[in-house]
């Protein structure tokens, strides 16, 4: 479990019995609470997995790392990349007691549009009653030169 420690007050809390035996760490000041997980990759800059804010949940834009071996799929197929960020996703909505059918909105990022019916049909896998809104633009470039990133939000 992580502590953080600060100048404000932070209300630290684990939730036990998730799937895998996730711990869950929020930290809260004021209106926002930090959601944290150790079965998805950890953030790689200043910004947290997912933030709530009330009933809603912004959940950070997932790569494809294997949050177990901390490995990069940079050059795993489309579909397997995709698989694995929507994994991650879903692995930080469990931290929340959430799961994909709390998820109301998508943002996906590739940087070949080419491939869209690959990670479209992938995607439909998770998503099978009453999928999100979404928006796919295509990018010139991802971090760690990934070929998708996806980015969610929430509600309860």
């Amino acid at each position: 479990m992580k502590v953080f420690i600060g100048l404000s007050i932070y209300v630290v809390t684990a939730a036990f019995g998730l799937a895998g035996g996730a711990a869950l760490a929020q930290q809260s000041s004021g209106p926002k609470q930090v959601i944290s997980t150790p079965n998805a990759p950890e953030a790689i800059g200043p910004y947290s997995q997912a933030i709530k804010a009330g009933n809603i949940v912004f959940l950070a834009g997932q790569i494809p790392i294997d949050p177990k071996t901390k490995q990069l799929m940079k050059d795993a197929s489309i579909e397997d990349q995709t698989k694995l960020v929507l994994e991650n996703l879903k692995a930080v909505l469990e931290a929340d007691g959430m799961t994909m059918d709390n998820i109301v909105s998508t943002q996906v990022f590739m940087t070949n549009l080419d491939e869209f019916p690959k990670m479209n049909d992938t995607y439909a896998t998770f998503f099978k009653n009453a999928p999100p809104a979404r928006a796919t633009v295509q990018v010139p470039r991802l971090p760690r030169d990934v070929k998708v990133e996806i980015a969610a939000i929430a509600v309860r």
